[in-house]
């Protein structure tokens, strides 16, 4: 199998872990007739939890390699960047569709360029305050488009869009203060702190006393472990993969297929998703690409075409 075959496979493999992410938690948290069974509080902790007992033998092999002075930074970016996240999504999604979850999930790159802005200080060019301006357009025509217009059902999306600000400060935090720290062992140090405080969210929400043998917590609880160890632990893992492999710009692509496995496994688990939210998708992903454009790439190639 050719190099660019094998790079090709991992970034279609990391888009349907991904992008799997959040039927993973519906899962978790209904039964195939919609009745509630983990709390939000318990799948998200049973996510991380999962995700620490994974990376955890990685610390053990990178023991000499972390930065004990810079431990803090590291578990506040587990914290910011995964911990609090893994929450607001679960709450979220115990009120909207798994594939609007997806969905909003896309505005990451937006807020990485916001936070930037707003915290560092970073130039915003013009071609990236064109794609906010496109990603803000397409989330409010999802909002427009969504079928059930409760405010306090609506409201839970604001759960998410705090989540990818969180996203976006932690990624600038990362790449300001941690850049020189090898992204494996932020990921696995940052989980494994987290393991207590996961571990003690599931016993004092009395997941532990839950009929656990049952088929439905059985379920249930695999569930919201693989959305541990696979989309949390194994995908970071695939991710520094495929970005040694592929490079940044290639790596970043990504962004564009989960939406689309989200509203994918939204349709098997008969979601509603409607043209509406499809174009209003479209939007918000040109809006990211628009932001992400490489200018200077593209002068030079044609400076040398002209050559």
């Amino acid at each position: 199998m050719s190099n660019k075959l094998v790079t090709w496979f991992i970034f279609i493999a990391l888009c349907i872990i991904w992008g799997s992410s959040f039927i993973l938690m519906k899962i978790g948290l209904y039964d195939s007739a919609n009745r509630p069974l983990l709390t939000a509080f318990q799948v998200a902790a049973m996510r991380i939890f999962s995700a620490g007992v994974i990376l955890f033998p990685f610390v053990i092999k990178q023991w000499k390699k972390i930065p004990f002075h810079l431990a803090g930074r590291i578990i506040l970016s587990g914290l910011i960047g995964s911990f609090i996240p893994a929450f607001l999504f679960c709450i979220a999604e115990t009120k909207i569709d798994s594939g609007l979850a997806g969905v909003l999930n896309a505005l990451t790159p937006m807020f990485v360029i916001l936070a930037g802005f707003f915290i560092y200080g970073k130039k915003v060019p013009h071609n990236k305050i064109i794609g906010i301006i496109l990603g803000l357009i397409g989330s409010v025509l999802l909002f427009l488009n969504q079928e059930r217009h409760g405010m306090g059902e609506l409201g839970y999306a604001g759960y998410i869009i705090l989540a990818t600000i969180l996203y976006g400060v932690n990624v600038n935090m990362v790449q300001q203060k941690l850049a020189h720290v090898p992204s494996i062992v932020i990921v696995s140090f940052a989980f494994s702190a987290l393991i207590i405080p996961s571990a003690a969210i599931l016993w004092f929400t009395g997941y532990f006393r839950l009929p656990l043998s049952t088929t439905p917590y059985l379920i249930a609880t695999a569930a919201s472990s693989l959305l541990g160890i696979m989309g949390t632990a194994v995908a970071s893992i695939i991710f520094y993969m495929l970005l040694k492999r592929g490079g940044p710009v290639f790596a970043s692509l990504v962004t564009y297929g989960i939406p689309f496995v989200a509203l994918g496994w939204g349709l098997v688990y008969k979601e509603t998703v409607t043209w509406g939210q499809i174009a209003s998708l479209l939007i918000i992903l040109a809006g990211v690409y628009v932001a992400n454009i490489d200018w200077s790439y593209w002068k030079t190639k044609r400076m040398k075409a002209k050559e």
